[in-house]
This record gives structure tokens, C-alpha cells and sequence, in this order.
């Protein structure tokens, strides 16, 4: 599943919010807000993509996801490293530590973690 970039950040907000009518969702864009038919349209696609549902209460519908935040993104890291890395994580890890301009203190950080997943794999 792929979300559009805006289709995203309207996600985004319902992560943040886990459940919201489309009001809400519109008032959390900053000005100038989406037209409320470009709500609707993304928010029907979205059900349609199978990420998010609704529960209808009166007239209105209140909206949640159904996928988790870190489980979207590691599908789309994953495609990713897939698409333009061949699969390899330690091409995208070789990428990443040279083109994102980390410091030294990044860095050392970054060893400190992939240090925790060895010994985890480890045991």
C-alpha cells in the first residue's frame, strides 16, 4: 500500500489524533486548510487503500487507522531499500551514513544501536 504525500500527512494527523471526525482533520491543517472535498476524496481513498476505517455516529463518520504508524513506514523503508538499494540494507546503511551529513555523535550512536541488534541476534 502507498499513500500520495498528502494523503500522508492527513495520516499523519490521525495517528496523532487515533480517532477523528473530518472537522478535526481539517482544523489540524494550518491555513489555508484543504477544501473539504479534498478531505473527503483522500479520506475515501484511503478506506479504499484499506489504511484507515469509520464507525458512523449520526450523520458524521469518525475515523481511525488501521495500520500502525511504525508498521507503514517500515513496509515503505522496506520498499524502498527494494526499489533502489537491490535489496541490500547495507547499501542504504552505506548511503544513509554518507549523503545525511551526520556528526560524530550521530555516528557513535548509530554503532551503539546496530551493537545492541548484533548481541540480540546473538542470543
Amino acid at each position: 500500500m502507498k499513500l500520495s504525500k498528502a494523503e500522508e500527512e492527513l495520516m499523519n494527523y490521525l495517528w496523532e489524533a487515533k480517532k477523528a471526525y473530518m472537522k478535526d482533520l481539517i482544523a489540524a491543517y494550518s491555513t489555508p486548510k484543504p477544501a473539504t472535498t479534498t478531505i473527503a476524496t483522500m479520506l475515501k481513498r484511503m478506506t479504499n487503500k484499506g489504511v484507515i476505517s469509520y464507525t458512523t455516529i449520526g450523520k458524521s463518520r469518525e475515523y481511525f487507522p488501521l495500520i500502525e504508524k511504525k508498521k507503514y513506514f517500515s513496509n515503505h523503508l522496506t520498499n524502498l531499500i527494494t526499489n533502489f538499494f537491490n535489496g541490500s540494507s547495507t547499501q542504504f546503511a552505506s548511503f544513509f551514513t554518507e549523503e545525511v551529513n551526520l556528526s560524530e555523535s550521530e555516528l557513535e550512536d548509530l554503532k551503539a544501536v546496530i551493537e545492541q541488534q548484533i548481541e540480540k541476534k546473538q542470543k
